[in-house]
């Protein structure tokens, strides 16, 4: 009860309901689709209805209630462009115009009006491509501040995040502020395979497609080819795993992040993944693969459920690195 009740406190006032089975099909009376600390939700507001990811139209005092679901991509919204067009067609005013009507003191900045930073007044009249720190912030700041997951589930030792995304060959990707796309891999592939010596990670500006390998990982004379979760641009790599490549074991759905990546279908790329309820019956699902494949090389495991070591290969080198590869990494 105290786990649901800070979740609630996290998501604001209302009655939320997680998008998963079933229920996402469902209608449901005075529900709004939005998207709260990365993860799809049906919201139903009541009388001190607040959102965690307010829209900055509805900061600006134009809509009543209104939370972003496009991952603050103005650029790419059907809703700011539909307000857009009506501020052209003279039934409406702009946010901007809005917010210039305040008292000086009172005219944040908009990365504060969407709740993304502090309170921190505008400088530049709302001419936001002007503006320096708005360069910064969507440019350098806010891809290179790693995530962290909301909900994590443990399935057989394993970690699995509810607001992240699955790719069959053990990677994650997460879509954060601004509609780039972090990517990384999962807690099982880093337990299976072991520390890293090094991640080959690619260079910044290089593009590829979905389900192609993206990056490799090194340990001792093995090389992993690694598959990527979507495809894209690579807009920022983590240059504290070239030193670091430990870090991915410890924290390999926050400081152990490998890059992330800007693409045109940001919705359509995520369609194709897996999350929720799907990623944890197919983690499940692996997890029993990998016990068959030990017992076959090290006799019957505990009858109790006992979870397996953090270093499965380098506990056990005759399960093969290539066959391990193959298997799980599909490469």
């Amino acid at each position: 009860m105290t786990a649901k009740e800070n979740q609630r406190s996290r998501l604001g006032f209302g009655s939320s309901y997680r998008k998963g089975g079933d229920y996402e099909k469902r209608e449901t009376q005075g529900a709004i689709r939005t998207v709260l600390g990365g993860q799809v939700w049906l919201v139903k507001p009541d009388h001190y209805a607040k959102t965690a990811n307010p829209c900055i139209w509805m900061q600006a005092g134009l809509a009543a209630f209104k939370p972003c679901n496009n991952f603050y991509d103005c650029g790419g919204c059907k809703y700011d462009q539909a307000m857009d067009q009506k501020v052209k067609d003279g039934k409406q005013i702009g946010w901007r115009d809005a917010m210039r009507k305040r008292p000086a003191m009172a005219r944040f900045c908009r990365h504060s009006l969407t709740k993304r930073i502090g309170m921190r007044v505008c400088a530049y009249d709302y001419e936001c491509s002007h503006c320096d720190f708005d360069q910064y912030f969507e440019d350098v700041l806010s891809p290179r501040t790693k995530s962290e997951p909301f909900e994590v589930h443990a399935v057989k030792g394993f970690d699995v995040p509810m607001d992240y995304h699955f790719h069959n060959g053990h990677t994650w990707a997460r879509v954060e502020s601004g509609g780039f796309i972090r990517i990384g891999m999962d807690d099982f592939a880093l337990k299976l395979l072991g520390e890293a010596d090094a991640f080959d990670l690619p260079l910044m500006g290089k593009e590829f497609d979905q389900g192609t390998v993206g990056w490799g990982l090194k340990r001792r004379d093995n090389l992993a080819d690694v598959l990527s979760p979507v495809g894209g641009v690579i807009t920022e790599v983590n240059s504290e795993l070239r030193e670091n490549p430990g870090k991915a074991n410890r924290e390999p759905y926050g400081g152990g992040w490998l890059f992330t990546v800007k693409t045109n279908d940001v919705k359509g790329s995520m369609k194709k993944l897996m999350a929720e309820q799907s990623s944890l019956s197919w983690m499940d699902q692996e997890v029993s693969r990998l016990e068959g494949m030990i017992e076959e090389v090290a006799g019957p495991l505990a009858a109790d459920g006992g979870l397996l070591a953090s270093d499965v290969y380098g506990n056990l080198p005759d399960l093969g690195w290539k066959n391990l590869t193959r298997n799980f990494l599909h490469t």
